[in-house]
């Protein structure tokens, strides 16, 4: 380690910064079902999934090495642009957080480094065929995959239960949520902490403090699994809610089938070394859940946000990433213009954020409002037959049978002589 330069602590401690703001906007894809439906208080889930997240950060390397051998050439970049690409990264994922969107920390990384190696090297930084293969394939699939897989097993759980009393079966499957949520946060462990692993290795290999093509030393897995672990400890409330609340209304069935089947997917790319979004996977298994549940829906307004936040993760955080390296390129005064920038644009948003405080108090408060579209068709529906005729009544008591209504057009003493007309 005798060739750690202050360029390189520059980008380990800001590679620890994104991996800190990874965990607390991603702590939504283990915890959200988890907490909406009940099945466990909103800060023992966060300080059960910030737990399993250091845990799965030991279990594998292949998602690291395929950040910091695979994705970009090591020989042709320096430290500053995978500082460039931090700074890309984590502004979009403050932005979104802010937003209360569940758009990919991952796919913000992968944005940010593509989009600085361009700028720094060219096209011919970047391996194409392992962005294609590792990330975009991955990223159209794993919500595929995993809502299809959720809405089967929502069918398949509410038909298991079909005998089961409704009081049986919930407390069931909410101690099964709890169950599914620490595998989720597991898996988010195993794939998401080791892409700050990887970024940390890179940096280490193009600085020269790491030989090439080194798998991540204990010291940056331990770091880069203890920064995420307190990240999804402080809880990102915001999106938490949208993930709750705001893309279906969960029953603790569909919670436990979401979170099984996006646990599934994320395992298993993880195992294949494919930088998968949790968050695409976790928010296709809710809406898949809520699907696959007789009568339930999805507030299609959130989802399309969320589609437009998932379309624009990647090139926003490239051009961010690329306009960063091109400032940086100027020596050392642009790269602390960059610092300055980047923490002075954190403390902005942060501050912003206050004026409408998300917590743990009150993140189940409140659900998402109709979208525009929702609202205008129900604004130009015809209400249905016998609806106007109902409201014109509803202010006139009715008589509650045909006797009554005949005992009020007769006089009280049957015997008295009618008053002649």
């Amino acid at each position: 380690m005798e060739n750690f330069s202050l360029i390189l602590a520059i980008v380990v401690i800001t590679a620890l910064a994104f991996d800190f703001t990874n965990g607390f906007h991603d702590t939504a894809n283990a915890m959200a079902t988890t907490i909406s439906t009940g099945a466990m208080k909103p800060k023992v889930a966060v300080a059960m999934s910030a737990a399993l997240n250091l845990v799965g950060a030991f279990l594998s390397i292949e998602v690291a090495n395929t950040i910091s051998k695979g994705l970009v050439d090591e020989s042709g970049i320096q430290p500053e642009v995978i500082f460039a690409a931090l700074v890309g990264a984590i502004l979009w994922n403050l932005v979104t957080w802010l937003v209360g969107l569940p758009s990919s920390s991952s796919h913000a990384l992968m944005g940010g480094l593509v989009g600085a190696t361009i700028a720094s090297v060219g096209l011919n930084g970047v391996h194409g065929d392992v962005l294609v293969t590792k990330v975009l394939i991955p990223a159209i699939a794993a919500p595929l995959v995993a809502g299809i897989a959720a809405s089967f097993a929502t069918r398949l759980t509410y038909k298991l239960g079909a005998h089961t009393s409704e009081k049986a079966s919930r407390k069931g499957y909410r101690a099964g949520q709890i169950a599914s949520a620490g595998l989720v946060s597991l898996a988010h462990g195993t794939n998401d902490a080791q892409k700050t692993m990887g970024i940390i290795t890179l940096a280490l290999v193009t600085g020269g403090a790491l030989a090439p093509d080194s798998d991540p030393p204990l010291w940056v897995i331990l770091s880069a699994g203890l920064a995420i672990a307190l990240g999804t400890y402080l809880g990102g409330w915001r999106i938490i809610r949208t993930m709750g609340k705001g893309l279906t209304d969960l029953q603790p069935q569909q919670g436990f089938a979401a979170q099984t089947s996006a646990a599934t997917v994320i395992l298993a790319s993880s195992h294949l070394g494919f930088s998968l979004s949790t968050t695409h996977s976790v928010s296709g298994a809710v809406m898949g859940a809520g699907l696959g549940r007789k009568g339930g829906v999805v507030r299609w307004s959130t989802a399309t946000r969320m589609f437009v936040a998932w379309g624009l993760t990647l090139p926003a955080a490239a051009l961010v990433a690329a306009l960063a390296e091109w400032v940086t390129s100027f020596g050392g005064w642009g790269t602390g213009l960059v610092a300055v920038f980047l923490i002075a644009s954190s403390a902005a948003i942060w501050m912003i954020s206050r004026r409408e405080v998300v917590d743990h108090t009150n993140v189940n408060d409140s659900e998402e409002p109709p979208g525009v579209v929702t609202a205008a068709i129900a604004a130009v529906t015809p209400p249905p037959v016998g609806t106007v005729a109902e409201d014109l009544t509803a202010t006139i008591p009715a008589p509650a049978t045909a006797a009554a209504a005949t005992a009020a057009e007769t006089p009280a003493n049957p015997s008295a002589p009618t008053p002649a007309v």
